[in-house]
């Protein structure tokens, strides 16, 4: 796992960084500097652009990986690349010209319950257009197994220029409205950067040549859509819904919660990056030794990491939520539910990419419009009874479900389980200091007590999970990066 773990370290950090800058932005400089009806209307018309991320790709973000080392010519090669280019624009286009036909009738829909949501429809549009081809062009860099760069613009790149915006608006250089606008003109920036550095790498030759295996590619991409929406679903339809259902600064609250527990997840969005053209790379070769040796490391690896930063949000919140706005801390049930929900997911490690990068994704797409249609009911139920809790319930219990689907598909179809006896160590010991650090705090002020607990936490945590031996990589970094025996 060199490459794996050199590039997934560097990512790391980069996304690491990314967060520490997003966390500035979304618990201060968000709250103190717009208003909460702004703040939640920002968070609502990224969440919807997320959703429709997925459609406006048609998968092609997906496919360049899955099907790039197929190919063993430049002309059939390039003209794979070429139709990848182009094929977002089949639907981007389509939709556009839907979209100006009827739009007022999607801002009635959509103004329902907040009517301020009206004006930003065309937002929405052209944000969900820079974001699927940013994926689009951050792909074609995966194919050459460089991922640094682009994850330094998928993480950081976009935080800094909305910090820097939320500083103009704070010193009245920008207005509120001019600020939203500025915002989505970040991630179309973004984009244009992505695909200058992408094409640096290997610039595209257009070549319109029949291409071999086209039928299996267009079918791949047509349900990957499903399946990619099927995932960005679960994770944003939650603040999608609240827009619809409980006034717009609410989504705001939420939007902070989840924000909170989504650091969870930060190396397991890095080492992805690594992992996908390596895993497709192994499913194309059926060389089924590195692809389970592959599964079983990553989920370790990402369990062990993801623990530590469960353990820091978990046995800090209450802190944290102390130093921002009094209104934001309605959202500290969210937070503990999302973060189970995100530890869950750590512990699949490369589960997802092998299933959407096997023959078998068709099959985990049925289970996925099943789950979505019970997302999507379960916020319906529960948004109404509890609010923002309730949305976080159906959140939890919507991916629980799902990654216990995709654990269990993948095991009889691959027979191979991510779960070792060192599993159920970090899990034990996980929950070891959950029942002794929780309700115990240093006597000073919250942000001097998150930095005593958490330097205590991780002290306590490294060394028992050197001295159990739960993960031979993890233990290399700690003997090479801490110089322990």
């Amino acid at each position: 796992m060199g490459i794996v773990a050199s590039q997934s370290l560097k990512n790391t950090i980069t996304t690491y960084l990314g967060f520490a800058i997003g966390a500035l932005n979304t618990l201060y400089l968000y709250v103190f500097f717009i208003s909460d009806v702004h703040y939640g209307l920002i968070s609502f018309m990224l969440s919807t652009a997320t959703i429709m991320m997925p459609l406006m790709a048609f998968g092609v973000h997906n496919t360049i990986v899955k099907f790039y080392s197929t190919f063993k010519t430049k002309n059939s090669l390039n003209s794979f690349l070429t139709l990848m280019l182009f094929l977002p624009l089949s639907v981007i286009i389509p939709i556009g010209i839907i979209g100006v036909v009827v739009y007022d009738n999607i801002a009635d829909i959509l103004s329902q319950k907040n009517s301020i949501i009206g004006g930003y429809i065309g937002y929405i549009y052209l944000a969900a257009i820079a974001m699927a081809y940013f994926e689009v062009f951050f792909a074609w860099s995966k194919t050459q197994l460089q991922t640094v760069f682009g994850n330094f613009m998928k993480e950081v790149f976009h935080r800094i220029g909305i910090m820097l915006l939320l500083f103009s608006v704070y010193l009245e250089w920008l207005s509120v409205d001019v600020f939203i606008a500025s915002v989505v003109g970040v991630y179309g920036l973004r984009m244009l950067i992505m695909m200058f550095y992408a094409f640096s790498i290997r610039l595209p030759v257009f070549k319109f040549n029949r291409i071999d295996r086209l039928s299996p590619i267009l079918k791949y991409s047509f349900l990957i859509i499903i399946a990619g929406s099927i995932a960005t679903v679960i994770l944003d339809i939650d603040s999608f819904m609240l827009g619809m259902y409980i006034p717009i600064e609410e989504v705001a609250y939420y939007g902070v919660a989840i924000y909170i527990a989504t650091v969870i997840v930060v190396p397991s969005r890095a080492m992805q990056q690594i992992l996908q053209p390596l895993t497709a790379q192994y499913l194309n070769e059926k060389n089924k030794v590195a692809l389970e040796d592959l599964y079983v490391r990553s989920s370790q690896t990402l369990f062990i990491i993801g623990g530590l930063i469960f353990l820091l949000i978990v046995l800090n919140i209450n802190s944290l939520y102390e130093t921002i706005a009094p209104q934001f801390s309605g959202g500290l049930i969210v937070v503990f539910l999302i973060s189970m929900a995100k530890l869950y997911d750590c512990l699949m490690g490369c589960n997802n990419v092998v299933l959407f990068n096997s023959d078998y994704y068709r099959v985990v797409l049925i289970f996925g419009v099943i789950l979505t249609i019970l997302t999507i009911g379960l916020n319906m139920i529960f948004i109404p009874r509890y609010g923002i809790n309730g949305s976080a319930l159906a959140t939890f219990i919507a991916i629980a479900v799902y990654n216990t689907i995709k654990i269990y598909f993948v095991k009889r179809k691959f027979d191979m389980m991510p779960f070792t006896i060192n599993t159920g160590k970090v899990a034990l010991l996980i929950l070891v200091m959950i029942g002794v650090f929780y309700f115990w705090d240093f006597p000073f002020h919250p942000l001097v007590n998150i930095v005593l607990k958490s330097g205590l936490i991780t002290l306590i945590y490294v060394i028992f999970i050197y001295r159990l031996k739960v993960s031979d990589d993890i233990s290399v970094l700690l003997r090479k990066y801490l110089k322990v025996k």
